[in-house]
């Protein structure tokens, strides 16, 4: 499916606007991941009204016609009721980042809307210990870069610092023995040095997917655990005066109670 950048978004809407006076929608519709996304259209349809891929107009999606709805593909809807009000607005369940795109609703084979669908980017922290794997996900099959931007001083260079084109991998010299590609983007021994922004890009669009925050730091032994710690000798000997005279004065509290009951 062809993607629509903000900008690119923008630019088709406005040659939609001033070239193309039959489609009374252009527009961009942008939601969480695996949310469920309303692509909006209206207009009367006394005949078949259908959804495609833009850039697939004979694979229809969803359609509607005076009779009933029907979804021709799993994930796609469209509502009677609301087709019959002139409301012809397609329904995406679980809208990832492959279902990103131009989508257009047709009447009877005329264009009415063009609506873009975009995913809103993808924010993860992640705090790891040194020497453990950073695992990313890349979430699309399309072509991705991976930029990274250091937090600290110490840390690489910030920039592109590999590419993914399906099962190709390609790193510059810093990473190029440190990345694996298996199911998820794999850093291997992550280090200190390594904290910072990691960003999956969609490489034909320019759209970010997702941005991995990443800190990585050793564990601080606890403050009250100093095994060299030393007890100092008046310390030990006050307490155990402190048993001593504890103890004696519960003996005899324990000594005067059993001799009360004695004479009851």
């Amino acid at each position: 499916m062809q993607s629509c950048g903000s900008a690119l978004c923008i630019l088709i809407f406005l040659v939609s606007t001033f070239t193309t006076a039959s489609k009374s929608n252009s527009r961009s519709v942008t939601v969480k991941f695996n949310e469920t996304a309303t692509l909006p259209c209206s207009g009367r349809c006394s005949s078949l009204a259908r959804w495609t891929v833009s850039n697939k107009p004979t694979d229809p999606l969803a359609e509607c016609d005076q009779t009933s709805c029907r979804s021709v593909k799993e994930g796609y809807q469209m509502i009677h009721d609301q087709y019959l009000k002139g409301n012809l607005s397609l329904i995406i369940t679980n809208a990832d980042f492959s279902k990103r795109g131009w989508y257009t609703c047709d009447c009877d084979k005329k264009d009415v809307c063009d609506v873009c669908l975009q995913i809103e980017p993808l924010n993860t922290t992640v705090q790891i210990k040194p020497g453990e794997p950073l695992l990313m996900k890349l979430h699309i099959s399309d072509p991705v870069k991976v930029l990274y931007n250091s937090t600290g001083t110490a840390g690489p260079s910030s920039g592109q610092i590999c590419t993914v084109d399906g099962g190709s991998l390609q790193c510059n010299a810093e990473y190029k023995q440190r990345m694996a590609l298996f199911s998820t983007l794999e850093l291997r021994g992550v280090k200190p040095s390594d904290s910072g922004d990691y960003i999956i890009m969609d490489n034909r669009n320019e759209e970010v997917i997702h941005t991995y925050t990443v800190t990585v730091h050793d564990d601080q032994p606890c403050p009250f655990r100093d095994q060299g710690a030393v007890v100092p000798a008046w310390v030990f000997a006050l307490t155990m005066v402190t048993l001593v005279v504890v103890s004696l004065v519960l003996v005899v509290m324990i000594l005067r109670k059993r001799r009360e009951i004695q004479r009851h």
